[in-house]
């Protein structure tokens, strides 16, 4: 690009596509961030470029003729072909704002194509009534730039008094390396713009996840609190339970249950060898009166037998309770020490935070 007698008239930030050569229909992204679209005037050819660079390589140079068209596709979208490029160009804006303006733009360079090409034709004098811009022999001022609305840049120029020769030649000398220079001033001042946004949102991120763990923090605390609270309480039930005492007298009311059911088993056994011998001597009376005490007495028995299970049921299910009490006590006192470290953990994530934030 010949920037020595050029100079950018307008310029904006839009990501910026091309059109696949293969398929014609699918679009190509130059890059991963919005580069500067700029519009340039040659006042010595009289002719408009659009320009783009990105790193070391033009991804845009196109010269606007009268022909050319700039179509919006969407509201933050829009394209224009370049015949002489054999390619569409196609440009993706932050706003409908900014695709609005680079679209007035694109009419008003193109309108001054139009006459730039029709004087010449006529071989009149080369000016460009659209923006202003003569291409007599008085050289162009030095570029001011406004800051206009949104990541847009406006450049205007600044009338001054002809200066002499030397003068003249010092002002082209200075116009041609302040032209490039500006234009990588400007993609490194929205290098690092972008990079203060990716820091701000990173900072946003950080404190958002800060607060989030504060209040992981406040749960975990409470949760902890309450499981030591469980602990003591079941600590605490163990303890006025006195296991050992209940199965003692467990121990000892099945020992006497079984005692008695021996002796009942040896009276009986006793009753019956006395009614299975010789019964002469004994009337028909005792003989059921002895009946009767055998029936009561395995009667007896019975129950001594079913009571004695009931015991061991009731044993049996006491121990099982300690178990259960045992096992809660050691789950809970598990799960605590699972939350003391997840307490520790998110501590120490704090710590590093509030030590890395700036």
């Amino acid at each position: 690009m010949s920037t020595a007698r050029e100079q950018p008239i307008f310029s904006t930030r839009a990501h910026v596509f091309q059109i696949d050569p293969a398929t014609k229909r699918n679009w190509i992204p130059a890059g991963k961030h919005a580069l500067t679209v700029s519009y340039f005037y040659d006042a010595t050819r009289n002719v408009y470029r659009i320009i783009s660079i990105g790193g070391a390589k033009a991804i845009i140079n196109s010269t606007v003729t009268p022909n050319m068209t700039f179509t919006k596709t969407s509201q933050k979208f829009g394209q224009w072909a370049d015949s002489r490029a054999n390619t569409v160009y196609g440009l993706g804006f932050a706003s409908e704002q900014h695709l609005t303006q680079f679209a007035e733009k694109f009419q008003e360079v193109k309108e001054a194509a139009r006459l730039a090409r029709e004087k010449s034709q006529d071989g009149g004098e080369l000016t460009s009534p659209a923006l202003g811009l003569a291409a007599h022999q008085v050289p162009p001022s030095p570029l001011v730039s406004a800051n206009g609305p949104g990541d847009e840049k406006l450049f205007r120029s600044q009338s001054a008094d002809v200066p002499g020769p030397a003068e003249r030649e010092r002002l082209k000398k200075m116009l041609s390396e302040g032209s490039v220079g500006e234009v990588q001033w400007e993609a490194e001042f929205f290098a690092l713009q972008d990079s203060n946004n990716k820091l701000a949102g990173a900072l946003r991120e950080a404190n958002a996840a800060a607060a989030q763990w504060r209040q992981q923090l406040e749960a975990q605390r409470a949760e902890a609190e309450r499981l030591r609270q469980r602990v003591a309480e079941l600590e605490a039930q163990a303890a006025t339970e006195q296991p050992s005492a209940s199965e003692k007298e467990g121990s000892q009311a099945l020992e006497q249950l079984e005692a008695l059911v021996q002796t009942k088993d040896q009276e009986i056994q006793t009753l019956k060898n006395q009614t299975g011998g010789p019964r002469e001597a004994v009337d028909a009376t005792e003989r059921e009166e002895t009946q009767q005490k055998v029936q009561d007495l395995e009667t007896r028995n019975a129950e001594l037998e079913h009571q004695l299970r009931a015991t061991e049921r009731s044993l049996e299910e006491a121990r099982a309770e300690r178990e259960r009490a045992r096992a809660e006590v050691g789950r809970a006192a598990q799960l605590l020490d699972v939350r003391l470290f997840e307490l520790s953990e998110l501590r120490e994530g704090l710590a590093r935070l509030a030590e890395g934030t700036p």
